[in-house]
């Protein structure tokens, strides 16, 4: 795998989000590597995640893709200097039916990118990314410097209010260099994608944490015991949500060559529920006080409420179902 010529971050991507360019850059030198996943400390890997999302939830937005990203070249065998920690990487893989790439090896081993990416978070604060494309009807992976030629911006597709902070929009590339990684498919074959999946959840419960937070430490709460039923309801759910993170990391490192896709899927559904209810229940303990004097606070739960769409809902709540109803064996202690 050749390298692609790399260039620092540029002077518009700093204008662009000062503060948050320079929370993800202080965040990197602190962690320039997490615990990868399946090697015996995913929990780790994910308490930093979760701790980094309470920060700031734009923030983790950004860097957890580039902690998978990492995560995935390392996996897919990647050489030691594609697997540069200076750089910011994206992981660019949502493949929407109005948008695709097309990749076409060189023969130096460095092809060319054609097509339309869709959902390119954090395009304009990003070094290097990792992009879904295709090859006729193989999928493959590939690796893009942000700074490379051909690369434009389609403008008026991020219109987000939550997560504003973290451009997200379209991408059009025309005969852009990028470099395979590792071979057709095995991006979504690898036992990773699905580990990966849980640090997600992770983010969303070290966010929903810190929304919780302002309801504990808010000096009404006390004397309301309204608001007082409600951060019990939430420690419960907050604790069991932890709990089912544990287990689930723990079963990762136990077995770290099965994907354990029910097990990844039950705790991004457990978490997304959860965090949607400390949202709701901050709201109906406090009111609208918070929400509209407290800019963190408000900033928070609006980042985190778009965040939490990134579940599949009721599809993987279906897809649970089918893998209850085939089993032998389903609660037990």
């Amino acid at each position: 795998m050749p390298p692609l010529s790399s260039t620092p971050p540029s002077a518009a991507s700093v204008a662009c989000a000062p503060a948050l360019f320079a929370f993800v850059r202080d965040a990197m030198a602190r962690h320039a590597s997490l615990p990868l996943p399946g090697h015996g400390d995913t929990l780790t890997r994910w308490r930093h995640l979760s701790d980094i999302a309470a920060e700031d939830v734009c923030g983790i937005k950004v860097l957890e893709a580039h902690y998978d990203a990492l995560a995935i070249l390392s996996e897919l065998g990647a050489p030691e200097r594609a697997l540069d920690g200076a750089l910011l990487h994206a992981v660019w893989a949502a493949e929407p039916p109005d948008a695709r790439l097309e990749f076409t090896p060189g023969v130096d081993g460095i092809g060319s990118l054609n097509g339309i990416k869709a959902w390119c978070s954090g395009a304009d604060l990003v070094d290097a990314a990792l992009v879904t494309a295709h090859i006729g009807e193989s999928r493959v992976l590939v690796q893009v410097m942000r700074a490379a030629p051909g690369i434009e911006v389609l403008p008026g597709h991020w219109q987000a209010v939550g997560m504003s902070r973290v451009e997200s929009g379209r991408l059009q590339f025309r005969d852009v260099a990028a470099v395979q990684v590792g071979a057709a498919g095995d991006y979504l074959a690898r036992p990773g994608f699905w580990h990966g999946g849980g640090g997600i959840a992770a983010c969303w419960f070290g966010a929903a944490t810190a929304i919780a937070e302002t309801l504990r430490r808010h000096p009404r709460a006390a004397h309301n015991p309204h608001a007082m039923a409600h951060l019990g309801a939430i420690d419960m759910a907050l604790s069991a949500a932890a709990s089912l993170l544990r287990e689930t990391a723990a079963a990762i490192d136990h077995d770290p060559d099965a994907p354990h896709a029910t097990a990844i899927t039950r705790v991004r559904s457990v978490v997304e529920r959860t965090a949607t209810e400390v949202i709701d229940r901050v709201g109906r303990a406090l009111g609208p006080g918070p929400l509209c004097e407290d800019g963190a606070h408000a900033l928070r739960c609006a980042d985190l409420t778009t965040f939490l769409r990134q579940s599949h809902a009721e599809r993987d709540w279906a897809e649970l179902g089918v893998a209850a109803q085939a089993r032998d064996i389903t609660w037990q202690l």
